[in-house]
Parts: C-alpha cells; structure tokens; sequence
C-alpha cells in the first residue's frame, strides 16, 4: 500500500500543493481589511470570459452623467501570480481610490491562478480582458443592447493600464505584445502601461538579486518558490 500524499510546498497556509500534484486552498481571504465603500463610488461585476468563468468588476463615480467621456482605468492585482482576486478587500479599496482620485472607469479582471493553471495562463487572460474591452468598443454606435450601460459614456480612446506586482508583470507583457496604441487594439487606444513594483524573475539573477541582501520575507528563495 503506498504512503500518503504529502505536503511539499505550503504557501503562508493559503495554499499547499501535495506529492501527487492536488492543491489545496485556504478559503479565508487574506489581510481581511474592512470594505471602502462612502457612496463616492459604483461597482459592479460581470463576466467577460464564459469559457473560462472569468469575471471582472467595474467602478465608476458615483458622481458620473452620460455625458461624460470618462477614460479607462485597467487594473491588474498582485499575489505572484498564484493569490488575488478583484474581490479582495485591499485591491478592491485601491480601485474605488483611483477611481475617485482621477475621475475614471477602473476595469479590475480576474485571472487563473497558479498552480492550476501555469503560466501563460494569466498572461492570456489579461489579453483577453483588454480584447473584451475591443469587443465593446466595436459594438459602440451599432448593437447599443450588447454593450454594459456603464461603458456607452467611456472614452474608449484613452484607456491606461496599471498593475502592481504579479499584476506589474502581466501589465509588462502586454505592453510588448501590444505597446501604447497599438492598432490591434482598434477602436481602443492604450495610452499608457503603468508598472508598479512589478514581479520579475528567472533562472538567471538579475544584477539587484546578486546585490542586494535578502529581506526578511520578500527573499530570493520567496521568490523562486513563486
């Protein structure tokens, strides 16, 4: 009779992958901050994947009327690629600040998460999140019942991305596949990537890596494990 799976890696206790590749997820949401939510902001969700039962969440000021031509905010969160979901309460906090701090609809999508589902994967669905924006912007002026209510007063022209972390990284690659008005994108115009501490790594060490000493948490070793 052979012995028991057994754990091999266990990520803070949220996640612990076994010796026969099955995975096990905390269901307790990390840093349990209580909801920003003063009225100055809308939030919905929706999903924009049906294959792959992805969803994202949509914010706009309260404040807002169908006359104004708000641009698009895309927001990608971080967690190594293997944590974080639009309904976190630290990311969802930091999308009703930004919407409220520079007047924007903030587009907050979900991914596949590692290690189920292994890098590209989240690469990908972040492709398909802006493709997703595209596809409404193309329906703009000709099928106005296929579009959300909330994107027929956007300014499809100025869309920015930002993402933090992981969320850094996957902003990075889209930013080489597509770059800043990038006509595949047409009739959405990416003006900006914004990269905010992103996560970057690989088999060789960068220069920072081999000079700087390890932190306390953030180590070479938490690094690889991700």
């Amino acid at each position: 009779m052979g012995s028991l799976p057994h754990v091999v890696e266990d990520c803070f206790g949220l996640l612990k992958l076994y010796s026969d590749g099955s995975i096990s997820r905390n269901p307790e949401v990390p840093c349990p901050t209580p909801l920003l939510d003063d009225d100055s902001v809308l939030y919905k969700d929706l999903l924009f994947d049906a294959n792959r039962n992805l969803h994202l969440r949509l914010y706009k000021p309260s404040s807002s009327t169908s006359l104004e031509k708000l641009p698009i905010l895309f927001y990608f969160h971080g967690g190594g690629f293997c944590f974080g979901s639009r309904t976190f309460p630290h990311f969802h906090n930091l999308c009703v600040r930004l919407t409220t701090a520079f007047n924007m609809l903030v587009v907050a999508p979900d991914h596949r998460l590692a290690p189920e589902h292994r890098l590209a994967a989240a690469s990908d669905d972040a492709c398909l999140a802006l493709k997703w924006l595209q596809g409404q912007a193309a329906m703009h002026g000709k099928n106005v019942e296929d579009v959300d209510t909330w994107l027929t007063g956007v300014d499809f022209d100025r869309v920015f991305v930002l993402g933090d972390s992981s969320g850094g990284n996957l902003a990075h690659h889209l930013a080489v596949k597509l770059k800043a008005g990038s006509m595949e994108l047409a009739p959405v115009r990416v003006r900006a990537y914004v990269l905010v501490a992103p996560f970057f790594g690989g088999s060789v060490r960068t220069k920072s890596e081999l000079e700087q000493p390890c932190e306390e948490f953030w180590n070479l070793e938490m690094y690889d494990r991700f």
